[in-house]
């Protein structure tokens, strides 16, 4: 795999290449977002795409919100919060994003790839715990509850959207953010599920260099490198 600088994103990217000479893969950092305008997007770009459009990883930070999938119930919304709520088309229950968590969006042609959902999951948790093992943290995924987990609390929440074999929305890992949130909710539909993140195992490296890192344990999980 080969990472490349490129001059045509103004926030800064990479470009992956492989030896496979039709998989080809845009990164690109965004900073602090807003929910809303990157979920609509998302949806753009997977509606517009075809077999020749390249797939894309997006990395960045939200600003404070829940988000509640297409699987949410109302137990599990927040209590007396005023962090907006919206509810989106990915799979699994209810979250929160802020800043100091790191969100990577993958747009994905799943047929060009040749894996399915369930398997793109299982990369993507594999890529968090890859991360985990170079900070000497165990990780481990859960199949009654998708996401990666140490000592019992949830570190990484995965939720996907797959539309005519493309995919888009991913993952997101705590990495120096405000928790509390998290306690006016059952994060992920569990009650009393706790949560954690990197700052509080020890981790002091920055967002940039764990963004870095977590971009390249996807990219060679995705592409079997």
């Amino acid at each position: 795999m080969r990472l490349e600088a490129f001059d045509d994103e103004p926030a800064g990217g990479l470009r992956a290449s492989f030896e496979r000479p039709y998989v080809s893969l845009r990164v690109r950092h965004l900073g602090v977002t807003d929910y809303l305008g990157t979920w609509r997007a998302m949806q753009n770009f997977t509606t517009r795409r075809d077999a020749d459009t390249e797939d894309e990883l997006w990395l960045l930070e939200h600003l404070p919100i829940y988000t509640v999938g297409l699987n949410g119930k109302p137990e599990n919304l927040p209590r007396d919060s005023m962090i907006p709520v919206l509810k989106t088309d990915r799979g699994g229950q209810i979250t929160f994003h802020g800043p100091g968590q790191i969100v990577a969006y993958l747009l994905l042609d799943l047929h060009r790839l040749g894996i399915g959902t369930r398997e793109l999951v299982r990369r993507m948790e594999q890529s968090v715990i890859d991360l985990l093992q170079e900070y000497n943290i165990e990780g481990e995924a859960r199949i009654d509850a998708p996401g990666v987990y140490v000592n019992g609390a949830k570190i990484a929440a995965l939720g996907l959207r797959v539309r005519q074999g493309c995919c888009y929305h991913g993952l997101a890992l705590n990495v120096n953010m405000d928790l509390r949130p998290f306690l006016a909710i059952n994060p992920c539909g569990y009650s009393g599920l706790k949560v954690t993140q990197l700052r509080d195992m020890g981790v002091d490296d920055s967002l940039e260099q764990i963004s870095r890192k977590i971009s390249e344990k996807l990219l060679y999980r995705l592409h079997r490198i």
